[in-house]
């Protein structure tokens, strides 16, 4: 069963359920889904950004350059022929 299958399924089922309630029930309901589904997207974004911000460090361009480059450790051997 394919995911696109067992989600239609599983809605299925819901609304079969949903049938029984009364009206108000169901506007309850249908508000509660749609703040859920804004705090979700909400969130979504929040962690979106949060992947993303500038460096911070108190030393300069150049001084980062440097211990970038003092840093490296080359363990290359080349062989002669």
């Amino acid at each position: 069963m394919r995911a696109a299958d067992a989600n239609t399924t599983l809605i299925n089922g819901y609304i079969d359920l949903l049938d029984n309630l009364s009206p108000g029930s169901k506007l309850d309901l249908i508000s509660k889904l749609t703040i859920s589904v804004k705090t979700d997207l909400i969130k979504k974004k929040s962690s979106f950004k949060k992947a993303f911000g500038a460096f911070d460090s108190k030393a300069s361009a150049e001084e980062i350059i440097e211990d970038i480059r003092k840093s490296r450790v080359f363990t290359r051997q080349i062989e002669s022929f």
